[in-house]
């Protein structure tokens, strides 16, 4: 009898409630349903259906790619010639520089000039990075930068020299010494040296790196940073 008693009650024991993953799964299919379902009543409503609902996202997503991925930049000046001329339409990849990259020397970057350059933004070459040492000009005319002479004229708009003003600056850590290509026809880092900030832009005003030409049809190509600085050692002698 305590036996049979026994077996009785553990025949009414609990059984165990349901898995929570089965109970997440349910509720998944329940929302993924509700959604469809919800696409699918704004496609029925829309004069055109998924057409105009195409027509209608387009807009948004070319939105959210400007913002966080890509951005055109129209060329305003001479200043880059003949890298980039006036009208130029370019594509500014704004992730170059994140997740621990760098701007490198010859890269050409659009940056905001807020407070350094004017109230703006602008588009130049890079040619000095933070501790670099930058002197115009050497016997031949040229830019050294740490010590090793640059031969910038495949850069260069139509026979300027390296820079008519002469300068000897080091390039404080965190920020970027910028030169146009056209440099009789540029304001750059030159300019603003004797003012606030020195003219050195600091690295988190650079908005992206200027990786192609749109504009105009069948001058699509790409602006790969130049190889005449790659001889250029690092600061303090190593070589980069």
């Amino acid at each position: 009898m305590d036996t049979e008693a026994q077996h009785m009650e553990r025949d009414r024991s609990p059984q165990p409630p349901r898995t929570t993953s089965e109970g997440e799964r349910l509720e998944g299919r329940s929302r993924s349903s509700a959604f469809s379902g919800a696409v699918g009543e704004l496609v029925a409503w829309l004069p055109g259906g998924r057409a105009t609902l195409a027509l209608l996202l387009c807009p948004v997503l070319l939105l959210v790619f400007g913002v966080f991925v890509m951005r055109p930049f129209e060329i305003p000046s001479r200043s880059m010639e003949p890298s980039l001329n006036v009208g130029d339409r370019v594509l500014v990849n704004k992730l170059a520089y994140r997740f621990g990259a760098e701007p490198q020397r010859g890269d050409v970057v659009v940056f905001d000039g807020s407070g350094y350059f004017g109230d703006a933004d602008y588009v130049k070459r890079v040619v000095g990075t933070g501790g670099d040492h930058v002197v115009c000009c050497d016997a031949k005319g040229r830019i050294e930068v740490n010590g090793k002479a640059v031969d910038e004229r495949s850069l260069l708009y139509a026979d300027d020299p390296a820079s008519q003003a002469p300068f000897d600056i080091k390039v404080p850590d965190g920020t970027l010494f910028l030169l146009g290509d056209h440099r009789s026809d540029s304001r750059d880092s030159r300019d603003y040296l004797g003012a606030p900030g020195g003219g050195f832009v600091p690295v988190d005003q650079v908005i992206g790196k200027a990786e192609w030409v749109a504009w105009p049809p069948g001058d699509w190509r790409s602006l790969t940073r130049e190889d005449v600085y790659a001889h250029v050692p690092a600061p303090g002698g190593a070589r980069g």
